[in-house]
């Protein structure tokens, strides 16, 4: 049986980052340079600058003279992204609903048990992971692969503002409430239930984010 080919060592670099990216373990204050990441990987520069360009082409990162750093999207952008996500993520979760199998059910259940004890806990950073755990679980069983690779892309832009909303002490209790009822509907593969769930979590993040930058919840004329 002939061997399978090697990846090529931008592939590995543009995997490496892009997972960090869409996990938030890279926030707005990092800048990356490349040769601080060749020497991550005991490489040259060339392979580097690949693998952080086609992250860029892709919409994932921004290129300056100093480096490479997440996208600096204005207030506007932002509310674009929402609207976006109420058009696209209820029906791909909707559509996910029948392809989870008992292992993601399984994920999805020990994440929802997480999120609830960051009401006791009030562990932030639970919660975020939690609730990364919940939305990759689903995202992944979408069929539609095009659907699925502009969700990843676009929510790997707004992790910032993901966190900061779920620091909102006000929206905490609802967001829980809203991952425990999405894991009733997604084990009773109740596809319509899921639909309006992911519906009102959007709304409800969109809400915290208005609430926390102290804007109303009308749209700023972008002329």
């Amino acid at each position: 049986m002939a061997e399978m080919p090697k990846r090529h060592m931008k592939d590995k670099i543009y995997e490496t980052y892009l997972g960090r990216i869409q996990r938030g373990e890279i926030t707005y204050d990092d800048r990356l340079v490349d040769t601080a990441v060749a020497e991550e990987f005991h490489v040259s520069r060339m392979p580097v600058r690949d693998a952080l360009m086609r992250l860029t082409h892709e919409g994932y990162l921004d290129s300056t003279t100093r480096g490479f750093t997440l996208p600096n999207l204005q207030h506007a952008q932002i509310l674009d992204i929402f609207e976006l996500r109420r058009l696209l993520e209820p029906r791909a979760a909707a559509l996910a609903t029948a392809r989870l199998t008992e292992a993601d059910l399984e994920t999805l259940a020990q994440a929802v048990a997480r999120s609830e004890r960051t009401l006791e806990t009030g562990d932030i950073e639970s919660l975020y992971a939690a609730s990364e755990d919940i939305r990759r679980t689903w995202i992944m069983a979408v069929p539609n692969v095009e659907l699925r690779e502009t969700i990843l892309r676009y929510m790997a832009q707004i992790q910032s503002v993901r966190l900061v909303t779920l620091r909102d002490e006000e929206s905490h209790h609802t967001l829980v409430d809203l991952h425990r009822q999405m894991l009733r509907a997604f084990s009773s593969r109740n596809a319509a239930h899921v639909e309006l769930l992911l519906l009102r979590y959007v709304f409800a993040g969109e809400a915290s984010f208005l609430r926390i930058k102290g804007l109303s919840g009308a749209r700023e004329d972008k002329n």
